[in-house]
C-alpha cells in the first residue's frame, strides 16, 4: 500500500496502458479518476478499481481545456486533494512525412499535447500543495523517428520538452515531473499480431528481452515507482519501459 490515501488522475484510462497503471496505482491503495472517452470499457475499469479502493470516472474530451478544468475541480471537491497527475491519453493517425497535413497535426496535439499542458497547468497549484508527482508519455517513435509518425513524433517530443521545463521550474516546490516512454502488448497491438505476424516477430527480435511489456505488471509498477516517495529524488527523466529497444546517453 505504497500510494494509500493518495488521489490520483490518469487519462486514457479506460484501456491499454492507462487501465494497467490505474489497476497499478489502486491495489497501492491510491484513489483513481479514470478520464476517457470510452464509457462503456470506462465502467469496466472503474469496477475493477473499486474492488480495491473507490475510484470516479469521468467520460470527457479532455481537447477542451474547460473540460480539463472540470475534471481537476471534481476530483479536488471529492477528494480534497490531488496527489498524482498521469497524462496517458494520444490519438494519432499514420501517414509518410510526406502526406502529413494539418488535420493530422490537429488531432495528435489536440488529444496529446495539450491536454498534457492543461492538466499540468490547472493542476499546479493542488500539486504545489501536496508535493505532487506528474507523469507524462514519451514514444521511440518520437526518440527514434520512426516513419510514418510525424504527427504523433512530433508531439511526443514536445511533451518531453514541456515536461523539462516543469522538472526545473517546479522542481523547488516539490514536484516531481518524469516521463514513460513504454512499448506494451495492448489490445490494439494484439489485434496487429493477428493480422501481421510476421512484422510482429521482427518487432519482438529487435527488443532485448524478446518480450512486450504488460500494462500493469510492467508498465503499471514503474508508474507505482514514480508516483510514490521511492522516486522524491527523480525528475525531469525519461525512463525507457520498453524491454531495452532504446539505451538514452
Amino acid at each position: 500500500m505504497r500510494l494509500e490515501g493518495k488521489v490520483a488522475i490518469i487519462t486514457g484510462s479506460a484501456s491499454g496502458i492507462g487501465r494497467g497503471m490505474a489497476l497499478a496505482l489502486a491495489k497501492e491503495g491510491a484513489h483513481v479518476a479514470i478520464v476517457d472517452v470510452n464509457e462503456e470499457m470506462g465502467k469496466k475499469t472503474l469496477a475493477e478499481i473499486n474492488q480495491h479502493t473507490e475510484g470516479m470516472l469521468f467520460i470527457s474530451d479532455i481537447s477542451k481545456r474547460e473540460n480539463v478544468e472540470y475534471v481537476v475541480s471534481e476530483v479536488v471537491k471529492k477528494r480534497g486533494k490531488l496527489d498524482i497527475l498521469i497524462n496517458n491519453a494520444h490519438a494519432s493517425k499514420q501517414a509518410s512525412f510526406i502526406e502529413t497535413n494539418q488535420e493530422m497535426f490537429d488531432l495528435s496535439f489536440g488529444t496529446g499535447f495539450y491536454p498534457t499542458f492543461n492538466f499540468m497547468q490547472v493542476a499546479y497549484p493542488e500539486l504545489k500543495k501536496s508535493k505532487g508527482k506528474v507523469i507524462n508519455f514519451a514514444s521511440g517513435a518520437g526518440l527514434n523517428g520512426q516513419p510514418t509518425q510525424t504527427s504523433y513524433a512530433a508531439a511526443k517530443e514536445a511533451i518531453r520538452g514541456i515536461s523539462r521545463v516543469a522538472a526545473n521550474e517546479w522542481g523547488p516546490e516539490g514536484i516531481n515531473v518524469n516521463i514513460i516512454s513504454p512499448i506494451a502488448l495492448t489490445g490494439g497491438v494484439e489485434q496487429w499480431k493477428k493480422d501481421s505476424p510476421e512484422l510482429y516477430d521482427a518487432m519482438i527480435n529487435n527488443i532485448p528481452l524478446r518480450k512486450l511489456g504488460d500494462p500493469e505488471e510492467d508498465i503499471g509498477r514503474v508508474a507505482v515507482f514514480l508516483s510514490s516517495s521511492d522516486a522524491d529524488y527523480v525528475t525531469g527523466q525519461t525512463i525507457m519501459v520498453d524491454g531495452g529497444s532504446i539505451k538514452l546517453r
